[in-house]
């Protein structure tokens, strides 16, 4: 290795850039008080993006910071997985060992797959959850060890970067919200074209107001010339700083360049050719050293020095010598680190490499892998795969490049670097025809491809297959994000599969297409399924089988939920556990159990449910703890549990944030929402389905957000609102997909809406389509919050349609009753019919505020008692319109809490026109509330705080706050004494309430 060796045409003097300065020191200060900042620094290439970082990274080292920086690094045409992120955390690593083992307490087995230092990979199989996961757990860990000191993470040359390292820093421009963290990426804008795939993420980053973006122009003349006087040391002859600027035109590497030309008296015979301009040192260079250049040059961004010197074939003086007069030519530099050599600028790299001819490139590249091969320690143990798969790529030679480029896919793969894993594997399939029949007998399934499983087959003997590759290929492009390709991927193995037939082969491609074509808006993947099941039927159990069986189930769940789909939930579970494949068993057992809630039993659909929510969360299956958290929680709101619904959501908030699984977080956020209304938690459930909608990039998830705040603005009658947010979440759902879970309710709020507005024609438009569509068998829980909707808009039309009555009520005959929340439904659909015939009585309305009485509905409860009111008041009795007067005055109580702005106007309304004064209370001489009159009652009945809260749906805060208001009001210190002074007074007595 070599010492320091005098380099003199930098300029040792800062020249410009204080603005850009300025923005990157101010959004250092901001970092430094807690506001995360992120940034993009652009420029073409030599225009003092590096230099500029580099003075910025050293003035926040003086103010206290860490900087971390990573390089993007360019391998031949191919990028390395993550590879800044690793470079940058092994900084931070060194830098803050304690810091950040305390960060990455726990969750080491996912975050060694970027930084392997922290221990083994996780084992498992892969699935959707894998990259939002990895990068979940970054993001955090990044905040964590910020959270003590300011640190700065520099990602350098972005327009190199692979697909996974945009993919990871686009989500931590996204997601970073807390700790001392300036984020900082540069590119080359200048290689930016049309199609280069940096081009979509530039565009994202300027949608986002979190992220700044820094483009560096050319220097002026003025800065030119203090550029020159630096790198001269003196200063320099205007005439030629004029020339300088003309020829350069303020690019400040080729100022460099130009001025150490010329002070080397070699300024006239230059060539207007920028590439012969940088190769002009190179070639000025002895042979040996040139040599050495060209060798580094096709290395990489970066070379190791004990590799170079295997590929030079140097002794060490020679190669010593060589290196000296590279480096001592400001050619090469000596990489962070000192373990190895890199140009000193990317343009000079490229400019040797495209001066070299076809076959020494080729013939270089293999130098390189065999050194490699020889002594696999030269280079890094997390960057050999992939460096070894593109030194033999490149080299030419299939029977070699094919084994290399399968190892780096399972590298990819292990490190959630699906996109790379993709591309690694569509070269392994270009390689395939090419490869010695010899080599392709060698390769094995088991050490190259999971996603296909063996089905019978010995895998440790069986060769691997083209179709094998084609599998794996279609999993990771719908891993990946990568739809299209993979769907194109499926249908050739299908064609294949066609001349060559294995109907257990071309089910499995048919299950992967079942699960494109939806998540592509392309239909609903029923087809593809019914295909699949054609082609399994008969064939002994396996793998695939119960595969095929388990994705039916899921599909009959969410489109057609009924007998048939218990039955292909239970073949499902029966084929799985035949053959041990214990995540589909689970899967289907989750789904098994939700299909048995809905068709009435309801015990043992939970508890099956809630075993397999345990077992996924002590096995840390991924792929179920999310989903078993959303499934679950929205069996238990089905069947009118909400609090405990909402006990479950929460926990499964902290599991998710635990284990990073961010995908499933908007549809829990969501489902609070649901059981949050149903509890008169009107606020808080506002709040969950904000955080759904504007937390999750799938659209179902945000759709639901809309569709839960449509229903609070149709309950506090913003309709303006409700029409907007009812607009935006249809648009969120595929219409060539529909799933009952999504399309009743979202027909309820139309005709709702419709209904509130005066629109009857277009209420009854939206329930005849829903209608002739048919329901399907166990769609009760959305099918009766239609019908109610239905019935209570012909109830309160000028004209109800007796066509559409008698049709409401034939369609009710239909659904389920498995719950007492259902039941409850049942009796207030008859009521609300049998209201719009004008027939509707006393007793019925009754037993309907008895049914809700046992629930938790306040909403509903209030919306029942205020039509017995109304009933009450028609009835005319004394009693029976002070029963009315007392009933109005707790829907009024709701209402008012609940900010139910049309309920409380109804309610309003109804004791103006039928005269009914609620009776005075013997609390309104202490100058209570009615609220507070409620709450004392409870009070004296010995109840905390938290129950008082239970029985009148408000939160325990509130409670207290009346409780002390009442405290004031009632000159007394406790809460015994308050309960003492009502008894005393006889305000509450034994039966009264």
């Amino acid at each position: 290795m070599l010492g320091s060796v005098e380099m003199r045409s930098v300029s040792p003097v800062f020249v410009g850039r204080a603005d850009e300065l300025g923005a990157l020191d101010d959004a250092l200060a901001r970092a430094a008080r807690g506001e995360p900042q992120t940034l993009v620094v652009g420029g073409e290439a030599g225009v003092g993006k590096t230099r500029l970082v580099e003075e910025f990274g050293a003035a926040a080292e003086r103010q206290g910071a860490v900087v971390a920086v990573g390089g993007c690094v360019e391998i031949g045409a191919d990028g390395l997985p993550f590879a800044p992120f690793s470079t940058a955390l092994r900084a931070l690593r060194r830098a803050l060992p304690e810091e950040l083992a305390a960060a990455a307490a726990g969750q080491e087995e996912e975050l060694t797959r970027l930084l392997p230092e922290l221990g083994e990979t996780a084992r498992g199989r892969h699935d959707e959850e894998g990259t939002a996961r990895l990068f979940e757990l970054t993001a955090r860990l990044l905040e964590r060890v910020a959270d003590g000191r300011t640190v700065v993470v520099v990602i350098e040359d972005l327009h190199w970067a692979d697909t996974s390292t945009r993919h990871l820093l686009s989500y931590l421009f996204r997601t970073v919200r807390t700790g001392r963290l300036l984020v900082l990426a540069t590119y080359r804008s200048d290689d930016i074209h049309r199609r280069h795939p940096l081009r979509p993420l530039l565009a994202e980053f300027d949608r986002l107001r979190t992220v700044r973006r820094i483009e560096l122009a050319r220097f002026t003349r003025e800065e030119v010339g203090r550029q020159i006087a630096g790198i001269l040391a003196a200063e320099p002859d205007p005439a030629q700083v004029d020339e300088i600027f003309e020829r350069s035109d303020g690019n400040a590497f080729f100022v460099e360049e130009l001025a150490v030309a010329c002070s080397d008296d070699c300024c006239a015979g230059l060539t207007d050719s920028l590439r012969d301009l940088l190769l002009v040192r190179v070639e000025a260079l002895p042979d040996h050293a040139q040599r050495v250049t060209r060798i580094t040059a096709e290395g990489g961004s970066t070379v190791e020095h004990p590799l170079l010197a295997a590929v030079a074939g140097l002794c060490e003086d020679d190669l010593i010598e060589a290196l000296r007069a590279a480096v001592g030519a400001n050619i090469l530099i000596a990489a962070p680190g000192g373990d190895g050599y890199r140009f000193r600028h990317a343009l000079v790299r490229e400019a040797v490499g495209d001066d070299l001819l076809p076959g020494e490139r080729s013939r270089l590249n293999r130098r390189y892998a065999q050194a490699l091969e020889a002594d696999p320690g030269l280079v890094p143990a997390d960057q050999r795969a992939t460096r070894l798969a593109s030194y033999w790529y490149h080299a030419h030679d299939p029977a070699k490049a094919l084994p290399a480029v399968l190892d780096a896919a399972v590298e990819a793969r292990s490190r959630h670097a699906y996109s790379e894993q993709l591309r690694l594997l569509e070269r392994a399939m270009e390689l395939w025809d090419a490869a010695p029949a010899e080599v392709l007998a060698r390769l094995r399934p088991l050490d190259y491809a999971e996603a296909y499983p063996p089905c019978g087959c010995d895998p440790e003997t069986t060769p691997l297959r083209y179709l094998d590759l084609m599998a794996e290929a279609a999993v990771v492009g719908r891993l990946s994000g990568e739809r299209e390709r993979a769907l194109k991927i499926t249908r050739r193995a299908l064609r294949l599969l066609d001349d060559d037939p294995d109907p257990l082969r071309a089910a499995w491609f048919w299950v992967q297409r079942s699960k494109l074509l939806p998540a592509l808006g392309r239909g609903d993947g029923w087809q593809e399924l019914s295909t699949a099941q054609d082609l399994v039927r008969g064939l002994p159990p396996s793998t695939v089988h119960a595969e095929v069986l388990a994705s039916a189930a899921g599909w009959y769940m969410l489109h057609e939920p009924g007998p048939e789909a218990i039955s292909a939930a239970q073949r499902a579970v029966e084929y799985a556990r035949m053959v041990g494949a214990e995540e589909i068993e689970l899967h289907a057992r989750l789904d098994l159990g939700g299909l048995m809630v809905g068709a009435g039993d309801i015990e043992t659909g939970l508890a099956e449910m809630r075993e397999v929510t345990r077992q996924v969360v002590a096995r840390r299956i991924f792929s179920g703890i999310g989903r078993a958290h959303v499934n679950l929680p929205s069996a238990l709101e089905s069947v009118g549990r909400s609090a405990e619904s909402v006990t479950l959501l929460r926990e499964g908030l902290r599991i998710v944030k635990e284990w990073g699984l961010r995908n499933n977080e908007p549809w829990i956020w969501a489902n609070l929402a649901e059981s949050l209304i149903s509890l008169g938690r009107w606020d808080e459930a506002a709040e969950a389905a904000f955080t759904a909608r504007y937390a999750a990039q799938a659209t179902k998830p945000r759709g639901s957000g809309f569709y839960f705040l449509t229903a609070l603005a149709l309950a506090r009658g913003r309709f303006t609102d409700a029409a907007r947010y009812l607009a935006e979440g249809r648009a969120m759902f595929d219409q060539r997909d529909r799933m009952p879970q999504y399309a009743l309710p979202h027909a309820t709020l139309a005709l709702t809406l419709a209904a509130a507005e005066g629109r009857i024609d277009d209420a009854r438009t939206e329930l005849t389509a829903v209608l002739d569509e048919g329901l399907a068998p166990h769609v009760h829980r959305d099918a009766w919050p239609l019908l109610l909707a239905a019935a209570s808009a012909e109830a309160d039309a000028r004209e109800a349609s007796a066509a559409h009555v008698s049709r409401i009520r034939e369609t009710a005959l239909q659904l389920a009753t498995p719950a007492p929340i259902w039941r409850a439904y049942d009796l207030w659909v008859r009521a609300e019919l049998h209201r719009a015939q004008g027939c509707d009585t006393v007793d019925e309305w009754s037993d309907v505020v008895t049914a809700f009485e046992c629930l938790e509905r306040p909403y509903d409860l209030a919306r029942v008692r205020h039509r017995l009111a109304e009933t009450l008041a028609v009835s005319g009795g004394d009693e029976d319109r002070a029963r009315a007067a007392e009933l109005l005055r707790l829907v009024k109580a709701v209402a008012e809490h609940l900010k139910a702005g049309p309920l409380l106007e109804s309610a309003a309304h109804l004791s103006r026109r039928a005269r009914l004064t609620a009776p005075p209370t013997p609390t309104d001489s202490l100058g209570l509330t009615t609220r507070e009159h409620d709450v004392l009652r409870l009070v004296a009945e010995g109840h905390t705080n938290r129950q008082i809260a239970e029985h009148l749906f408000i939160s325990p805060k509130t409670a207290s706050v009346h409780v002390s208001n009442i405290l004031a009001k009632l000159s007394v210190s406790s809460r015994g004494e308050a309960a003492a002074l009502a008894h005393r007074l006889g305000l509450f007595p034994v039966g009264a309430g």
